[in-house]
């Protein structure tokens, strides 16, 4: 087999092969095997029918169709790899000559991942927030605390602001009771804005017994987005009581024993928590810079799959299972559709450029995933999934997806390794080592790189005659 490649563009080649006919040998004689399976001819037993018989009932064309598709693969597979190429998806095969006994000759046109120079990236600075926590901050975590410790008890008054009323609701459109339009035993906090518009206004200043009208277009239902009149019927109001905030508070809602020590582990946790946030920062603005670094040449094809492909997972998974559909979204966040296309296509191609450039970077590191490092991711993803992780390491085997797992976890790897080299400092002007906070850093580093990821998957694929 001789074959050669011609570059179309940086990111597309032609493969032009050409077979001498014995090597298409194994795979006639797999073709008569196949048809003998499949076709009786009278006087030969099946399985038993002599190639020439074959050749005359049914044609030689026919068995030289079936060698060379059975063939196609071996020898496109053998052109990639003779010319060392990365190729992306499915090829493009054209069968450019098939002499019978002399040669089989065809093209195969296929997108490449495109060569790639990383360039110096020891010169990146970026700046992030500073970890500062407030004694306000501590106030306010406290408080969030001290409100999941709050006690209700029915009260004898009109209901106020912070009230957990009882409530029982009957909307009208155009005089008419809606079939879905009636709920009863409502519970609802005074202020909380969980319910329709106007109702906040409505109950304040109702005793239970009590009832009151208003006005307010129904956010869901049959009758959405039209305006309703509204009846509501308090049947109970209750007080919210908050514990207050001392010793026997900390030994209620925590393992403390004193208010101060609550407070001081209040502290650390929000330091905690702003470290995180801290390195996350970190890391996006040094793949952002990362990102400038690189010209990266992207495959036409290969972006309009990851549009499509995002755009599928958005309106068939994420709001399909929120019940809206892409017109609604985009009302919702007051986008017109070229305005979320061009966003699409935004994310698209730095999904890609990140996947490229970081996988570039592997090789060029020779940066290798130890199955320790692949259990811990493996076992992250399965917490972000809501699966157990023996679930999900299942579906994952199932699914041929274990490259694409060790892809994730070695572009994080070096992702981490730019970071190391680049200058980060925060809004202080402190330089920030984030090789202090090693296992917050590499979880954010494998996250930082699945957030911006891609179904873009380098593969040899096998070709269709």
């Amino acid at each position: 087999m001789k074959s050669a490649v011609e570059t179309l563009n940086p990111t597309r080649v032609r493969l032009t092969v050409e077979v001498p006919f014995e090597e298409l040998k194994p795979s006639l004689d797999a073709a008569y095997k196949k048809i003998n399976q499949q076709v009786t001819v009278k006087g030969f037993r099946q399985g038993k029918i002599p190639a020439r018989v074959i050749d005359q009932r049914f044609g030689r064309g026919a068995v030289l169709e079936e060698a060379v598709n059975d063939a196609l693969p071996k020898f496109y597979t053998e052109a990639v790899n003779e010319g060392e190429l990365n190729v992306l998806g499915q090829p493009e095969v054209d069968i450019t000559e098939l002499k019978d006994g002399e040669l089989l000759a065809f093209t195969a046109e296929v997108d490449i991942r495109p060569a790639l120079e990383i360039p110096d990236y020891s010169g990146i600075e970026v700046e992030v927030d500073a970890v500062e926590v407030s004694d306000e901050d501590i106030d306010k975590s406290v408080e969030q605390l001290r409100e999941r410790f709050a006690t209700t008890a029915p009260v004898e008054r009109a209901a106020q602001d912070g009230d957990v009323l009882t409530l029982n609701l009957e909307a009208k459109v155009d005089g008419e009771v809606l079939e879905d339009g009636v709920a009863e035993g409502v519970t609802y906090t005074v202020g909380s804005g969980e319910l329709l518009d106007g109702i906040d206004e409505a109950v304040t200043g109702v005793e239970a017994g009590g009832t009151a009208t208003f006005t307010s277009e129904l956010k869901g239902g049959s009758a959405e987005g039209k305006e309703a009149e509204v009846k509501v019927d308090v049947t109970e109001v209750k007080s919210r009581e908050l514990p207050e905030l001392d010793d026997d508070f900390a030994q209620l809602a925590s393992e403390f024993d004193t208010f101060e020590e609550l407070r001081a582990d209040s502290r650390k946790r929000l330091e905690q928590m702003k470290k995180y946030d801290q390195a996350t920062q970190a890391q996006e603005k040094v793949l952002d810079e990362l990102l400038k670094l690189v010209e990266v040449p992207i495959p036409e094809k290969l972006l309009a799959d990851e549009i499509e492909t995002r755009k599928h997972n958005l309106v068939n998974h994420q709001l399909g299972q929120m019940g809206l559909d892409l017109a609604k979204y985009l009302e919702i966040q007051g986008k017109t559709e070229e305005e979320f296309d061009a966003e699409t296509k935004e994310q698209a191609e730095k999904g890609i450029k990140t996947q490229f450039i970081l996988d570039e970077l592997v090789n060029k590191e020779k940066l290798n995933v130890s199955q320790e490092e692949l259990t811990e991711h493996l076992m992250r993803r399965a917490q972000s999934s809501g699966m157990s992780p023996d679930q999900f390491a299942q579906a994952v085997v199932e699914g041929g997806q274990v490259p694409m797992l060790v892809g994730e976890v070695a572009r994080g790897k070096a992702l981490a390794v730019v970071v190391e080299a680049a200058t980060v400092k925060d809004s202080n002007g402190e330089v920030i080592d984030l090789d202090d906070e090693d296992e917050t850093a590499e979880t954010v580093e494998a996250e930082t790189v699945e957030a911006e990821g891609t179904d873009a998957e380098a593969a040899d694929e096998k070709p269709e005659a």
